[in-house]
Formats: C-alpha cells, sequence, structure tokens
C-alpha cells in the first residue's frame, strides 16, 4: 500500500460526453483479440511443460478446495492438507477465483463445459450478494459458504463496518472483463456486472497530486476506526459515504489495476496515469524515503514528473512502497505493460526480477528468491520484499528476523546499515511465478529446487511461503497467491490467455497511447 496523503475538501466525480463515449464503445462485445503479439506456446529450453501443468494441477485443485459448490466463492485461504477453510473471502479471492478457471482452461486442467459451469455459479451468487448498488461495488468480506456480507469477524464476534476497497474491488473487475470475453456462455451476466461498477467512485481529482489520486476506500458508515482517518463525502447518486483520507499514490502498485480499468472506462481521465510518484522527490525534505533516487524530470500531458529510480547493485530500479513481487507485476498478468511502454514498464520489469534474484543469491546468500507478501512460517500474515526496492523506510524484510537494510540518504542522512547480514530467508513462490513472466528459465529452477530440496509443496501445491534456511513452511493456501500462480502459468504455457482476454482492441486503444508515451529512470548505471 501506499503512503498515506492528506486530503482538504470533499470530492467531485468526473463526468462529461467524452467519458460516457470511451465507456459505451468498451463495453461492447469484443471485436478480436488485441494487435500486441501472443507469447509463443512453445517454452525456452530449461523450462519442462510437464513440471508446469503438475503445478498448476496442484494449484487449482487447491483453489476447487477452497471453493464451496453452492456459492462457486473461494476462501481466502485453506489449511495446508485442504481441509479447513477461512470462513470468509473478499472480491479480490472471489475473482481470482474465475481467472484461474479460465487458465485452468486453457491449460487443459479442465475442460470448456466445467470452466462455464463454475464460473456462472460464481456469477449467480455475485449477481444476488449485497453490495454498494450506487457504485456497483462489492464490500470488502463475505461468507463463503453463503455469499452474506459479514458484520462481525468470523470467531471473534468484532464487529466489521462496511468497507469498500478500491483495490479489491479491481481485481474483481479485472476478472470480470476476462470473464467477459474468455468465457461466451457466461459473458452476458458478467459484463451486466462488470458494467455497473463506477471506478470514479474512488477517484479524488482534488488530491494533493496533479491528475487526481485514487482513495484507498469508503465506507457506507459511521463509526470505524482506521489508521488515517476518514471524511465525509458525497458519493455518486448523492449518497453520503466516509471516503479514506489515505491515496495510493505510487505507480509501482497492484492499485494500477484499478487506474487501468477506471481510464480504459473513461471514467478516470488519462491523466491520472501520471499523478503517482514514480519516488520522492531526491531533496533532504524527503530523506525520511529508504534511499536517494536519481531522476530528471518529464512531461506528460501536462503534468510534471520526476522520473526517480533507486540505485541497487548497478541496477537503477524504479521502487515500489514495499519492494514486493507482488507490487510489480500483478498488473503484469493482465496488461503487457513491457510490450506497451517498453521505456517504462520494459526496463523495469526484468531489473525488478533481476534485482530479487541478486538480492536472494548474492546479497542475502539465502539460495533462493521471490519475495512478496504471504503466510508467516512463523505466525500468521506479513508483507515480505526487498527492503532496497521500496519506497517506504521501515521496509517489506525478506527475513524473519526482519532485517532492515539502510544506505543512508546522500549527504543528508548517514547509512546505518548499508551491509546486513541476512538471517532466515523468507521465500514466497508466488513471486518467483510471477516473474517466469521475465526470467522463465531462473524462476522454474529456483521453484524446482524448492520444491525437491525444501519442505515446500503440500497437496495445493507450493505452500504459501517458506523460510529457507531453517526449512520451516507455512502450511497454508492463500486464495490470492494461488490466482496470481495460476495466472502467471496461463500466460507463460497458455499463450498468454488472460492478457489476451483482458487486452482488447478497446482497452488497447485507451491504455497503450499513455502507458507507451513514458520514459523511467530505470536502467543500468
Amino acid at each position: 500500500m501506499s503512503k498515506a496523503l492528506p486530503v482538504v475538501g470533499r470530492r467531485t466525480v468526473m463526468t462529461g460526453l467524452a467519458a460516457a463515449a470511451v465507456g459505451s464503445a468498451l463495453v461492447q462485445p469484443a471485436q478480436g483479440l488485441p494487435a500486441a503479439a501472443a507469447r509463443s506456446s512453445a517454452l525456452p529450453a530449461g523450462v519442462d511443460r510437464a513440471t508446469l501443468l503438475r503445478w498448476a494441477e496442484d494449484t487449482w485443485t487447491s483453489l476447487v478446495a477452497m471453493t464451496p459448490a453452492d456459492t462457486g466463492l473461494p476462501a481466502d485461504n485453506i489449511t495446508g492438507d485442504l481441509s479447513t477453510l477461512s470462513g470468509y473471502t473478499s472480491p479480490t479471492n472471489i475473482g481470482g477465483y474465475m481467472w484461474s478457471a479460465v487458465a485452468a482452461r486453457e491449460l487443459g486442467i479442465i475442460n470448456a463445459k466445467e470452466c462455464t459451469r463454475r464460473v456462472k455459479r460464481t456469477l449467480q451468487t455475485l449477481l444476488g450478494m449485497e453490495h454498494h448498488e450506487p457504485s456497483g461495488m462489492y464490500f470488502n468480506w463475505y461468507d463463503e459458504s453463503t455469499g452474506d456480507a459479514i458484520r462481525s469477524w468470523p470467531g471473534t464476534g468484532t464487529q466489521v463496518y462496511p468497507f469498500l476497497s478500491s483495490v479489491d474491488n479491481g481485481w474483481l473487475g479485472a476478472a470480470l472483463w476476462v470473464v467477459s470475453n474468455a468465457v461466451p456462455e457466461a459473458s452476458r451476466q458478467a459484463r451486466v456486472l462488470f458494467k455497473r461498477m463506477r471506478w470514479d467512485s474512488f477517484y479524488d481529482p482534488q488530491a494533493s497530486r496533479p491528475g487526481g489520486l485514487l482513495h484507498g476506500g469508503f465506507f457506507t458508515s459511521e463509526g470505524h476506526d482506521r489508521p488515517g482517518g476518514v471524511y465525509l463525502g458525497t458519493h455518486i447518486g448523492g449518497e453520503d459515504v466516509w471516503l479514506t483520507t489515505h491515496h495510493y499514490d505510487t505507480i509501482v502498485s497492484e492499485t494500477r489495476i484499478t487506474s487501468y480499468l477506471g481510464m480504459m472506462t473513461g471514467q478516470i481521465p488519462q491523466q491520472h496515469y501520471f499523478a503517482a510518484w514514480r519516488t520522492f522527490p531526491e531533496s533532504c525534505d524527503w530523506s525520511w524515503q529508504e534511499s536517494q533516487p536519481v531522476g530528471v524530470t518529464r512531461t506528460y500531458l501536462g503534468i510534471d514528473v520526476f522520473e526517480g529510480a533507486y540505485t541497487y547493485r548497478g541496477m537503477r530500479v524504479v521502487p515500489g512502497w514495499g519492494g514486493s513481487m507482488f507490487e510489480e507485476l500483478m498488473p503484469n498478468v493482465f496488461v503487457p505493460e513491457e510490450d506497451w511502454g517498453p521505456r517504462s514498464w520494459g526496463k523495469n520489469h526484468p531489473l525488478h526480477v533481476r534485482a530479487q534474484i541478486e538480492h536472494g543469491l548474492l546479497d542475502a546468500k539465502y539460495g533462493y528468491w521471490g519475495f512478496s507478501p504471504a503466510s508467516d512460517p512463523f505466525a500468521n500474515y506479513r508483507e515480505y520484499g526487498v527492503d532496497a526496492l521500496g519506497l517506504n523506510p521501515d521496509g517489506y524484510l525478506s527475513d524473519a528476523e526482519k532485517t532492515n537494510y539502510d544506505p543512508g540518504f546522500g549527504t543528508c542522512r548517514p547509512a546505518t546499515n548499508p551491509n546486513p547480514d541476512y538471517g532466515d530467508g523468507v521465500v514466497t513462490p508466488h513471486a518467483p511465478f510471477l516473474a517466469m513472466m521475465h526470467e522463465p528459465v531462473a524462476a522454474f529452477d529456483n521453484l524446482v529446487r524448492l520444491e525437491q530440496n525444501l519442505d515446500a509443496y503440500g497437496p495445493g501445491g507450493f505452500y504459501d511461503a517458506i523460510a529457507v534456511v531453517s526449512n520451516t513452511p507455512a502450511r497454508r493456501y492463500l486464495s490470492l497467491d494461488q490466482a496470481m500462480v495460476m495466472g502467471a502459468i496461463g500466460n507463460v504455457a497458455g499463450r498468454d490467455v488472460l492478457r489476451k482476454a483482458f487486452c482488447t482492441r478497446g482497452v488497447e486503444k485507451a491504455l497503450r497511447p499513455v502507458i507507451a508515451m513514458e520514459e523511467f529512470g530505470a536502467g543500468l548505471v
């Protein structure tokens, strides 16, 4: 998540004939595949298709085990023996299950009939579920066995206030768009749900950054206490809601998917893409951030953008908030950012992957690599990442000991730990699966060694995380992380199935020119 910035005043909603026209054109049936070339079905030497498909089949087994047949809603997580469900789910989990079904069909794990049956069951449940009608958005937590919105947390009785998350609804929206184009028999239901979702519900044109930012979300009632606070705003339809005061304000973030959905429907202006920070400024006033960036300022669509990057092991990488693979690459499962933005994501994605590899193998010397938020082998859940690739000074850290990297900030702040001694590294298998879209051979080798050398694999595929020095697994499966695995394998071994389904010609026309115009500060030193 991004650093919270203050907001002043009440939000307004973008309207206009241009936005309506773009949105109307977008939701028409797809007229063919996108112009971007699909990845060849051939895998590079060193990547074994049979092994990839076995991993995918076992991963799909875990998602099926998480999903009650009566609702088609996957649980948030399940125990490593595939026996005990979490008792709750979210829009992200629901979306991940649907795109995983499309990937499973493309990989030959299930046939088209089963894919359609499963997706239609989920869509039918969604159509009847409680949601916020003015925006078409879904609340953050539901009971996976009934589809009822959760008002008290399972097993605790703790009250849960109705919250609608911009990023969680973004992943559901992405899945609905994929299904509408990839599963003909379910297209009508998916389009009904997608068309009623208003992405400008989360958009704040009066945010502190030119171009406007996305709120983290909003509540529909008072009485809640959230970090950073909330303020009263007027929602679409004139209904009062309580908006989060924090915004998502960094470009290397999973929230890009919500931005893309808003831009491709015409509900959020293109200038919004350039509102987020690439890095914070390089001046001493910003020396609280992880390290001092280097870069130049360029102007796009009238907005000045500091194209900063962090330097790590001879690479200049545009960082995320925490430095995780999830932030960098999850939107890339759906949008071929490296093709559409060869001077931006085309540089940054491979360099982020290479930096994660070098961190795990050469810097920390864990012997393995791949770091992203996941289950904690020693507790419940933690945000893992490569600290050097994150803006957050507290870091998403890569080991159980929470070893913090601090190279200082030029002459503004001295280094306190530029060459750390790392401890028990925690590798999260969904991270190298995402990286497989850019470094297939290195990712495949890493995963093979994890399975063969460590207690990292169970009946539902790779466990959610493993501390590689002590060989301590987190014997649990998270549906989101399993869905990222399915999506990545679906693209690598299934001819870019999710990208082709998402990137219709209308989507490409709306997004590609914006992504293409930017030049990041990423590169080799």
